[in-house]
């Protein structure tokens, strides 16, 4: 009843997400695309400095070499943006026209960001995080919930056909209407622990104790090391759908572009590539595969430009499984792993979740109590105060501890639990005194 208005939300903004790229195709045709590709492409020197002329200020900060139909990205910095910000430059890298500039969010574009923002915090900023992580906190709650309750009501003839359809003979009414609701909630359930899951790995509370969970176990994203002195250096900043932060340069020749991207070439650094231009001439290059279709490309090297040599190299098959599992799931999440037939699914899952939902609280106004003599405005509560008191000794010793341990790790799921116990414990007193005060005092014996 609580949690059901914040999935919906997420499950409308979700599907408005969905196809942005399509949009993005239409609505950014001018800077994205090239509309009459072929021939051989400028030095990505000479369109880095096309894009310098229209942009003066700020540094260069990172390269995206156009190929087949996309444009080539150049990314500046501005004293006026925030460091996740950047002004992108568009080139047609056959003609080296320069077809427009936008302010970009982690390489993505305004629309984009949009949609990406409606989703996550609905444009409240930090405070709107917080319903995004709650609906992905309890999200897989209430689907294992919800199938535990489908499969209990269905013992006896659990055949394939009576689980995973509605009953259509069943009268019309709340049967009926359940029928549908967990029919297709059983359909959905595996997408929607995928959800769940994939989603809490960059919420604001859950995913911090992700991350750390991740930096114990040695399973983070690796990154290539920078340095050219011999000194490691340690990755930094944040990352959205697995775009780094890029260092921004106001010293480096940018001239050296095209040979860095030579030496990533030879090294077998194919496909869509990201150029991480170095802070200073002690800094290597970074040249990183930005492939999210399945199978997806991460290799990532680190080039000296002045002997053009690999100083350090990072492949995506070389990442920890869990780190791997991650970048899998963010792009499954994002709607980019398998192209179209993802988003189709993605699409599915939300249209399914919405249906769900408002067969849900249908389930609820039809169980509602309607004779006279105690009809109510909305669905009777089931009686079950207590009932935790039922179970086994060994399911509370194990049950207890291990609810307090996820709501210590996801905390909008704790905390809100908590809340609902604490506000039941009183509702609870509250009727016990009321019920106490209906029952007649019996008069003492006469004599007594």
């Amino acid at each position: 009843m609580l949690v059901a208005p914040f999935l919906l939300v997420a499950a409308l903004t979700g599907l408005a997400y969905t196809f942005t790229p399509q949009l993005e195709r239409i609505v950014y045709a001018h800077e994205l695309t090239v509309p009459n590709p072929g021939g051989t492409a400028l030095p990505l020197a000479r369109q880095i400095a096309v894009a310098r002329a229209t942009h003066p200020g700020g540094a260069l900060a990172s390269v995206r070499p156009g190929t087949g139909d996309a444009t080539t990205q150049v990314d500046f910095t501005s004293p006026q943006l925030d460091e996740e910000h950047l002004h992108t430059v568009y080139v047609n890298p056959y003609t080296g026209e320069v077809t427009g500039r936008l302010t970009t969010w982690w390489a993505t574009t305004p629309l984009k960001t949009w949609f990406d923002d409606l989703h996550r915090n609905l444009h409240l900023g930090v405070l709107g995080r917080y319903y995004t992580e709650f609906a992905a906190s309890w999200l897989w709650i209430l689907t294992l919930g919800g199938v535990i309750l489908w499969w209990r009501r269905r013992r006896g003839n659990r055949t394939a056909r009576r689980l995973l359809t509605p009953d259509l003979a069943a009268k019309k009414g709340v049967r009926r209407t359940r029928g549908w609701h967990a029919a297709t909630g059983l359909w959905l359930a595996l997408g929607l622990l995928i959800l769940s899951g994939t989603g809490l790995t960059w919420s604001r509370y859950a995913g911090a104790n992700f991350t750390a969970a991740l930096d114990t176990l040695n399973s983070h994203t690796p990154a290539v090391s920078t340095a050219l002195t011999g000194t490691p250096t340690t990755a930094t900043g944040g990352h959205h759908a697995g775009m780094t932060t890029p260092a921004t340069s106001s010293s480096v020749d940018p001239a050296a572009v095209d040979a860095v991207l030579a030496t990533a070439r030879k090294a077998g650094i194919t496909g869509p590539v990201q150029i991480g231009v170095p802070p200073d001439t002690a800094t290597a290059w970074t040249v990183s595969q930005t492939r999210n279709l399945w199978p997806v490309g991460r290799d990532s090297i680190a080039v000296d430009p002045t002997t053009g040599t690999v100083v350090d190299r990072v492949n995506f098959a070389d990442w920890p499984l869990l780190a791997k599992l991650t970048r899998w799931g963010i792009n499954a999440h994002m709607g980019t792993l398998f192209g179209l037939v993802n988003q189709l699914l993605l699409a599915a899952l939300a249209i399914g979740l919405i249906c769900v939902i408002v067969w849900g609280y249908r389930m609820w106004w039809q169980r509602r109590p309607t004779r006279a003599d105690r009809s109510a405005i909305v669905g009777a509560p089931p009686v079950g105060r207590g009932a935790w008191q039922q179970l086994p000794p060994w399911g509370i010793a194990a049950g207890v501890p291990a609810v307090v341990a996820i709501g210590w790790v996801l905390p909008l799921l704790g905390l809100p639990l908590l809340a609902f116990l604490l506000f039941d414990v009183v509702i609870g007193t509250v009727d016990d005194r009321r019920h106490r005060s209906r029952i007649p005092v019996s008069p003492a014996p006469a004599g007594s």
